[in-house]
């Protein structure tokens, strides 16, 4: 039994070591990421989603000139 606990022992201990030497790593990286996000993941965003509004604009303003041509030519 005693050779059990020590072995459980020598395995929580190597798992801490690993958890904790992988925390600090992500710690050092978590900068490095958000200055990523910052510098290309939300200017890409924004880029396309300025582009879909346009596009959008310019499919509804086709759909109100449809929608007007149909009204005047009913009358």
């Amino acid at each position: 039994m005693n050779d059990f606990n020590r072995k459980v022992e020598d395995a929580s201990a190597r798992v801490s070591k690993s958890v904790a030497e992988a925390a600090e790593r992500i710690e050092k990286e978590i900068p490095e990421f958000i200055k990523y996000l910052n510098d290309e993941v939300v200017p890409a965003v924004r880029q396309h989603s300025t582009k879909a509004l346009r596009t959008a604009s310019t499919k509804l303003t086709e759909l109100a000139d449809y929608m007007e041509r149909q009204k005047a030519s009913q009358k």
